[in-house]
């Protein structure tokens, strides 16, 4: 089927990082958990310690799933925008590569949601 251009698109995205006044989109998706039916989104200064959004983002908002409390952190593995990602906990988000609208994944070995069922 032929397409026929109607003349310039000229939409710009309200999702630009300047648009969220000094923070970033940061994407989390918890492997194996789907209770969390999509990834979560949280706007966070780039200058957040990594250590800092497990304790104040990432723990607070996984709490309400069965297998929160038995999430070891020392032991999950990361995803960073589909590549393997190993965090440095003292090092910001963006010292990680952590930038506006990252996809960030987390594997909790053992643990695959409520009685096993990826929920």
């Amino acid at each position: 089927m032929p397409v026929t251009a109607i003349g310039a698109y000229d939409a710009q995205p309200l999702d630009r990082q300047e648009n969220f006044h000094g923070l970033q989109l940061v994407y989390l998706c918890w492997e194996k958990h789907l209770m969390f039916c999509a990834p979560f989104t949280f706007p966070l200064p780039p200058t957040m310690p990594f250590s800092d959004f497990i304790e104040q983002v990432v723990k607070p908002s996984i709490a309400q799933h069965p297998d929160a409390a038995r999430v070891d952190f020392s032991q999950v593995s990361w995803r960073l925008n589909d590549q393997p990602f190993t965090p440095n906990n003292d090092a910001s988000l963006i010292a990680n590569g952590i930038d506006h609208k990252s996809l960030l994944h987390l594997d909790t070995p053992g643990l695959n949601g409520i009685a096993g069922s990826y929920n």
